[in-house]
C-alpha cells in the first residue's frame, strides 16, 4: 500500500514545515484517514539538516536522509524507530492497517525491534492473530517501551513475540511519560526523603498545627480552582476526604465512596457514574454548549475506569515513583471526567491518596498541592487544556434538548490513552514547592510564633486568644500595634509595655521568609 505524499500546506491545523514531506505517523494519519491527533509530527526535508534532525514550530524535520519512500510499512517503520510510541495514534493505524500489510512488515524482518513491538501491538490492539509462528526461545526479548525514553511500569514477556510489555498501564489504558531532564532531575531530588526530615526536625506539637493549618489552605484552594467559595461545612468535607485518602487500595468503589464525602447533598447530583454527557466551556446566547472539553461518553466509563484502577495498580505494582503515580492515576481520572459533578475536586483528591498511600507525605501531613495550583493556576489550565484541547476536532458532537452535550461516534480510545509527561512535571513542580517552601514556612512561622507568644505572656499575663490576636495585629501592621487597636482592644497595657511586645514580635520574626 501506498502512502498519499502529494503536496500538503497544512497537518491538523499545523503548517507543514516549507520544502518537506509529512513522515511516520503523520503520513500513516493523512493516507488513513485516522481521527487522532499527532501531537508531534515528524516531516522530512527536501534538504541537509543539520545534526540530521531539527525542531522548529512544533515539527520535527529530519535530513533528506531519513525519507522511507512511499511503502506504508516503511512509514510505520520510520514511526516506530524515530518517533514517540503514541499510543493512539499507534492502535488507530494497526487497525485501519489490512493486515497483509502488517504481516509484511513483520515477515520482513520478523526478528527487529520494530517489527516485533508492531506484531505485538497489532494483535493486541486487534484481538486478531497474525499467521507467523511463534519467535523462538533462543531469541533474547525486546522491550515495548525504550527504558532510555520512557518511564516504565513492570514487565511482562510475550513469548509468541519475544516483547516485554511495560508500559505503566496495558493496552487498555495507559499514560506514557517520557523522561525528560526536568522529571529526572526532579526524581533524584527525592523530595519525599526531604519532607520527612523537616517534620523530623519539628516537635509533634508544632507539626500537628503545621498539619490541620496545610489541610486548610488546601480545602480552601481546591474549591477556588473552581470559582467557589463554599460555607464551611464543604471545606470539611473535603479535609474529611483527604485524611481519608491512601487508607484504603483505590477501586471504583472507593472513588464512589470518596465523592460521596465530597458531595454529600445528592438532591443535585447523581451517586456513582455519569448517566448523561459532561462538558466544560461556555454557552451561546441561546443557552447552548460551546465545549471546550468533552468527558467519555457514559456507555464507555465501566471500561476506561476499570483500565484507569488496572493501571494504578500496576504502575503501584512496579513500585513507579508516587509523585509520577499520583499524575498518571489522578489526570487520566480528570480526563475520563467519570461523575456528574465534583471531578476536579476528586482529581486533586486522588493526588492525595497516591501520595499518602506511598507514604510519601510524611504521616499526618497533607500537602497543600491544591494551593500551589491556585498559585499556578495559569500552567495548571494550560497542562490540561494541552491534553483535551487536540482531541475536540475527533469528537462529533450535538446539543440535547436540555442542552447538555451528545457525542455521536466512537471516543474511548481518546481517554484511553494519553500523554502525561507535562501533567507529570507540572505536579512534581508543585510538590517541590510544598516540600521546599511552604512545609519549611509554615514550620518556621510556628516556632517564631511560639517564641514570641512565650515572651509575650511571660510580659503580661492574659487570654491566649488575646495574646494571639495582639501578635497578629503588631505582624501585619509591620511590627507596630495600630492606633485603633492601641486605644480600643488593648487600652489597658501601658506604654512600656506595648513597646516591649513589639520589639518581641519584631524580634521573633526577624528574616522570616513568608508573608
Amino acid at each position: 500500500m501506498q502512502i498519499d505524499t502529494g503536496p500538503i500546506r497544512v497537518f491538523q491545523e499545523k503548517t507543514v514545515p516549507v520544502d518537506s514531506r509529512l513522515a511516520g505517523w503523520s503520513a500513516l494519519v493523512r493516507t488513513l484517514e485516522i481521527p487522532a491527533p499527532v501531537r508531534r509530527p515528524c516531516a522530512v526535508s527536501n534538504q541537509h539538516v543539520r545534526g540530521s534532525r531539527k525542531d522548529e514550530d512544533g515539527w520535527i524535520i529530519f535530513d533528506k536522509r531519513y525519507w522511507p519512500g512511499d511503502d506504508l510499512g516503511a512509514h510505520l517503520n520510520f514511526a516506530l524507530r524515530y518517533e514517540d510510541l503514541d499510543l493512539l495514534v499507534a492502535k488507530r493505524i494497526l487497525e485501519a492497517a489490512p493486515q497483509e500489510i502488517v504481516r509484511e512488515f513483520v515477515r520482513s524482518a520478523p526478528t527487529g525491534v520494530a517489527a516485533r513491538r508492531a506484531w505485538y501491538l497489532y494483535e493486541q490492539f486487534t484481538a486478531r492473530q497474525i499467521d507467523l509462528p511463534e519467535l523462538p526461545s533462543t531469541l533474547a526479548a525486546i522491550d515495548l517501551l525504550d527504558q532510555e525514553k520512557y518511564i516504565t511500569g513492570p514487565p511482562r514477556v510475550s513469548r509468541r513475540h519475544k516483547v516485554r510489555d511495560n508500559l505503566l498501564g496495558t493496552t487498555s489504558f495507559s499514560p506514557m511519560i517520557r523522561r525528560t531532564p526536568r522529571l529526572m532531575e526532579f526524581m533524584e531530588s527525592k523530595l519525599g526523603e526531604k519532607a520527612n526530615e523537616i517534620v523530623g526536625r519539628a516537635g509533634a506539637n508544632v507539626v500537628a498545627r503545621a498539619a490541620s493549618f496545610l489541610l486548610l489552605a488546601d480545602s480552601r484552594a481546591s474549591f477556588a480552582i473552581e470559582g467557589e467559595r463554599p460555607p464551611r461545612g464543604r471545606l470539611e468535607r473535603w479535609a474529611r476526604a483527604v485524611i481519608q485518602a491512601g487508607k484504603v487500595s483505590l477501586t471504583l468503589d472507593e472513588m464512589i465512596r470518596l465523592h460521596g464525602v465530597l458531595i454529600e447533598d445528592r438532591r443535585f447530583v447523581r451517586a456513582g457514574l455519569r448517566q448523561e454527557g459532561v462538558f466544560l466551556g461556555e454557552r451561546d446566547d441561546q443557552g447552548d454548549p460551546l465545549p471546550e472539553f468533552i468527558g467519555a461518553r457514559t456507555q464507555d466509563l465501566e471500561d476506561l475506569m476499570r483500565g484507569l484502577i488496572e493501571a494504578n495498580d500496576r504502575m503501584r505494582e512496579g513500585g513507579l515513583d508516587p509523585v509520577l503515580k499520583a499524575a498518571a492515576t489522578a489526570f487520566g481520572f480528570v480526563y475520563i471526567h467519570p461523575f456528574q459533578d465534583g471531578n476536579g475536586r476528586l482529581h486533586r483528591c486522588l493526588i492525595h491518596h497516591v501520595l499518602a498511600e506511598r507514604k510519601f507525605t510524611p504521616p499526618g501531613m497533607v500537602f497543600p498541592v491544591s494551593s500551589v495550583m491556585l498559585s499556578r493556576i495559569d500552567d495548571y489550565r494550560k497542562s490540561l487544556q494541552e491534553h483535551s484541547g487536540p482531541l475536540m476536532m475527533f469528537i462529533e458532537w450535538r446539543s440535547t434538548a436540555d442542552r447538555n452535550v451528545e457525542v455521536l461516534n466512537a471516543t474511548a480510545d481518546l481517554y484511553r490513552f494519553f500523554d502525561c509527561t507535562d501533567n507529570a512535571e507540572f505536579l512534581y513542580g508543585c510538590v517541590q514547592q510544598t516540600v521546599e517552601q511552604d512545609l519549611p514556612t509554615e514550620i518556621d512561622y510556628l516556632k517564631r510564633h511560639d517564641e514570641a507568644m512565650r515572651r509575650t505572656m511571660e510580659l503580661v499575663e492574659m487570654p491566649d486568644r488575646m495574646a494571639e490576636d495582639l501578635l497578629m495585629y503588631i505582624r501585619k501592621n509591620n511590627g507596630k500595634l495600630g492606633k485603633k487597636r492601641r486605644e480600643g482592644q488593648f487600652a489597658k497595657l501601658t506604654d512600656e509595655e506595648v513597646l516591649s511586645i513589639e520589639a518581641i514580635v519584631r524580634e521573633a520574626f526577624e528574616g522570616f521568609a513568608g508573608a
